[in-house]
C-alpha cells in the first residue's frame, strides 16, 4: 500500500465538480444505471487490452482470460467491480478520473438548470461513465495497474466526490482495474447479489466478455449440513457473454437491441430504430446501426467524436470510427464488425483503404433506408426530424450520389399548413401541386414569421400555390445544392424573374406586359432618384397588397446567407437589389403624381420598406424615419 509520502491530494477539474453535484442530485431516481456504466467501462478496458495485445502478447501476463468480476459485501455495505483489462498508470488515472477532456463540456454544463427531470435527460446525453458510481456511493476507491508494467506501478485513487481526490502508489500484482463502492445508507439495496444479477441481465447481458459474480459454497456432510471452514468461492457467469451483433436476429428481442444501444451509445433513452445486417460476398461484415431518440450535446460540433465502434473478427479496434459514415449521418451509432480489414488497421489506413470506401457507401445507403422505413411512422419520424433534421440537411452538399434519397427524407414548413412545424415532405408537396405547375417554390428568411409574411408570397396565396417556408440557418446553403426533386426544379420566389408557367394564362401575361410598358416613365424616374442603390426598377406581378419588394438576381447569394456571412466577418461583393413596384397600390399611385424632392423621398421610403420586409437592415434608419414622418404629416 502507499506510504504517506507517496500520497497526493488533487482537486477535481471545475467541470467535474459541477457534473458530480448535478448528477448525484438529478439522477437519484435512475440510480441503478451506475452498474451498467461501470460494466461498460470495464468491458471497454478488456477490448482495449485485446487490441493492444495483438502487437504484444506479453500484456496478458499469463492470464489471457478477459472478464469482469463483481463481489458484494453486505456487512460492509460495499460493491467491488474488477476487470482484467488494460488498466491505467498514474497519469491516465488523473486524466480519466479527475478531468473531463471533451469539447463542449463547459457549454453543456451551462445548459443544466438544477431541475432534476430536465437535467437527468441532459446528463444522459453527455454520458456519465465512471462518475455514476457517486450516485450510490459516498466514497469510491479505484485500484489499478496498466498491463505490462511492474507490480510496483499500481495506483490507488480515492474520493468522496466532493471536490478533491487522493492518489497514491501501491503494490498491485495483477493488471486491470478494481473499483470499490462504499454505498450510501439509502443505497443498501445494491449490496445484494440477487439485485445486482437482475441489473446485469437487464443492462449488460450483451457484453461480450463474461460478467461474473462471486458465490460462496460449502462442503456438506452426509446430512446435507455445511461443514465449517470448508467455504470455497466460485464464480458464476451472469450475462450471455456473446457479442450481440453476431447472434441471429431471430434470437434477439427488441429489449436486447435497446439494451445494447444504451451500452454502445452511453445513452439513457431508447433508440428510435435500428438496422441489423450481415453482408457476405466480396465484402464480409456485420453492421448494427441505431438512430438515437435524442441528440448528443455536441451534435453540432462537426469536429467532435463520432462514428461507429469498429471490430475486426470480433476484436475491438477503435471507438468513433468516423470513416464508415458521412458527416451528415454523424448521429448514427452502432457497431461494424468485418473480416476484410487487418487487425492492425489504424485511422490513417482506414482513410486510404478502398474496402472501407465500399463499406461506407453501403452503410450510408443502409442508414438512409433505415430512415425511409422510420418515415412510415409519422410521429416517430417527426421526433427524429425535430432532433436531427438540421444535420440531415447537410447531406445534399456532402453526398451527391444519395442526393435524391436525402431529398425524400427532408421535411419543411409550408404555406399549406402555415405551421412552424417542419412536417411536410417534398413528395407530399408534389402531390398537391396546381394543375400546370412545373416548379417547387420556396422562400428563405431569418425566421418563420418573416418567411410566412413575406410580400413575395402574395401572388402565391392569391393563386393557391404552395411555397416552402425556410428559416433554418442552413436552408439557403441546402437549396444551393438541391436543384430538383421528382424532375421539378426548385425556384426561390425572391430571386430573378417570376415565371408561374401555365398557371398564368396568356391574357394575364399580356396584361402584365402592357402595364410594364405603360409605367416605363415612372420606372425611369424612380431609377434616377435611387441611382446606384438599385440595379433596376421594374413593375411586379408578385404583389397584391404591398407597394414594393426587392428581388435579387437569380444566381446571387440570398439575403439570409449574406447576413450570416457578414456576421462571420466574411468579405462579400456588393450586390444591388432589383426594386419591383406594384402599380395597383395607392402609394405607387401617389409616387407617380409626386415631383422633385417629395418624389425622391417617397421612392426611398418604398425601397427602405421593401428591405425591412425582407429582414434587412437600413444603412441610415434615422433618415428613413425622417422621410416617413414627413410623408405621414404631409
Amino acid at each position: 500500500m502507499a506510504t504517506a509520502t507517496q500520497e497526493e491530494t488533487l482537486g477535481f477539474q471545475t467541470e467535474v465538480k459541477q457534473l458530480l453535484h448535478l448528477m448525484i442530485h438529478s439522477l437519484y431516481s435512475n440510480r441503478e444505471i451506475f452498474l451498467r456504466e461501470l460494466i461498460s467501462n470495464a468491458a471497454d478496458a478488456c477490448d482495449k487490452l485485446r487490441y493492444e495485445a495483438l502487437d504484444n502478447d506479453a500484456l496478458y501476463e499469463d492470464d489471457s482470460e478477459l472478464r469482469v468480476e463483481i463481489e458484494v459485501d453486505a456487512e460492509a455495505n460495499s460493491v467491488t467491480l474488477r476487470d482484467t483489462g488494460i488498466g491505467m498508470n498514474r497519469d491516465e488515472v488523473i486524466k480519466n478520473l479527475g478531468t473531463i477532456a471533451r469539447s463542449g463540456t463547459a457549454e453543456f454544463l451551462q445548459q443544466l438548470s438544477g431541475e432534476q427531470q430536465k437535467d437527468a435527460k441532459l446528463i444522459g446525453q453527455f454520458g456519465v461513465g465512471f462518475y455514476s458510481g457517486f450516485i450510490v456511493a459516498d466514497e469510491v476507491i479505484v485500484r489499478t495497474r496498466r498491463a505490462g508494467e511492474s507490480s510496483e506501478a499500481g495506483v490507488e485513487w480515492r474520493s468522496k466526490g466532493e471536490g478533491e481526490f487522493t492518489i497514491a502508489e501501491i503494490e498491485r500484482p495483477v493488471r486491470g482495474t478494481e473499483i470499490v463502492l462504499h454505498l450510501k445508507d439509502d443505497a443498501k439495496e445494491f449490496a445484494d447479489d440477487f439485485r445486482l444479477k437482475s441489473l446485469i441481465r437487464k443492462y449488460s447481458d450483451h457484453i461480450d466478455v463474461p460478467v461474473r459474480m462471486s458465490k460462496v459454497e460449502s462442503a456438506k456432510d452426509d446430512d446435507g449440513n455445511p461443514i465449517e471452514g470448508s467455504d470455497v468461492t466460485t464464480w458464476e457467469t451472469v450475462n450471455e457473454a456473446t457479442a450481440l451483433w453476431v447472434r441471429p436476429k431471430s434470437d434477439l428481442s427488441d429489449d436486447d437491441y435497446k439494451a445494447f444501444y444504451k451500452h454502445v451509445a452511453h445513452d439513457f433513452s431508447d433508440p428510435l430504430t435500428w438496422s441489423h445486417n450481415k453482408v457476405e460476398g466480396k465484402l464480409e461484415y456485420t453492421s448494427l446501426l441505431y438512430v438515437p431518440g435524442r441528440a448528443p450535446f455536441d451534435l453540432y460540433e462537426r469536429d467532435g467524436a463520432r462514428g461507429v465502434k469498429l471490430y475486426v473478427q470480433r476484436v475491438f479496434i477503435m471507438d468513433d470510427a468516423e470513416q464508415f459514415l458521412p458527416l451528415y449521418l454523424r448521429f448514427i451509432k452502432g457497431v461494424v464488425d468485418t473480416k476484410d480489414l487487418s487487425l492492425n488497421v489504424s485511422r490513417e489506413l482506414l482513410q486510404q483503404d478502398p474496402q472501407v470506401e465500399k463499406m461506407k457507401s453501403a452503410l450510408t445507403k443502409r442508414s438512409l433506408d433505415m430512415l425511409k422505413k422510420l418515415a412510415k411512422d409519422d410521429a416517430a419520424y417527426q421526433t427524429f426530424w425535430n432532433t436531427f433534421g438540421s444535420v440531415l440537411k447537410e447531406g445534399p452538399a456532402e453526398d451527391y450520389a444519395n442526393r435524391d434519397k436525402i431529398a425524400g427524407l427532408l421535411r419543411f414548413a409550408t404555406t399549406h399548413t402555415d405551421s412552424t412545424t417542419q412536417d411536410q415532405s417534398l413528395a407530399a408537396y408534389v402531390e398537391r401541386m396546381q394543375e400546370g405547375q412545373q416548379k417547387i417554390y420556396y422562400i428563405v428568411a431569418d425566421s418563420f414569421n418573416a418567411a410566412k409574411n413575406s410580400p413575395h408570397l402574395e401572388i402565391f396565396r392569391k393563386k393557391g400555390i404552395e411555397v416552402l417556408l425556410l428559416s433554418d440557418r442552413i436552408d439557403e446553403w441546402l437549396m444551393s445544392h438541391l436543384t430538383e426533386f421528382d424532375s421539378k426544379a426548385f425556384v426561390d420566389v425572391a430571386k430573378g424573374e417570376l415565371d408561374l408557367g401555365e398557371i398564368e394564362g396568356e391574357e394575364e401575361k399580356k396584361a402584365q406586359e402592357e402595364t410594364a410598358k405603360a409605367k416605363q416613365d415612372l420606372l425611369k424616374r424612380v431609377k434616377e432618384a435611387l441611382g446606384e442603390e438599385v440595379q433596376e426598377v421594374k413593375v411586379t406581378h408578385r404583389l397584391t397588397d404591398s407597394p414594393a419588394c426587392v428581388v435579387l438576381p437569380e444566381n446571387e447569394m440570398g439575403f439570409q446567407m449574406r447576413r450570416i456571412m457578414e456576421a462571420a466577418g466574411q468579405p462579400l461583393p456588393e450586390v444591388k437589389p432589383i426594386l419591383e413596384l406594384n402599380p395597383e397600390h395607392a402609394l405607387v399611385g401617389r409616387l407617380e403624381g409626386a415631383e422633385g424632392e417629395a418624389f425622391g423621398d417617397l421612392a426611398r421610403i418604398l425601397l427602405d420598406q421593401a428591405i425591412i420586409a425582407e429582414g434587412g437592415h437600413l444603412d441610415d434608419p434615422a433618415a428613413y424615419v425622417k422621410r416617413l414622418n414627413a410623408l405621414l404629416t404631409a
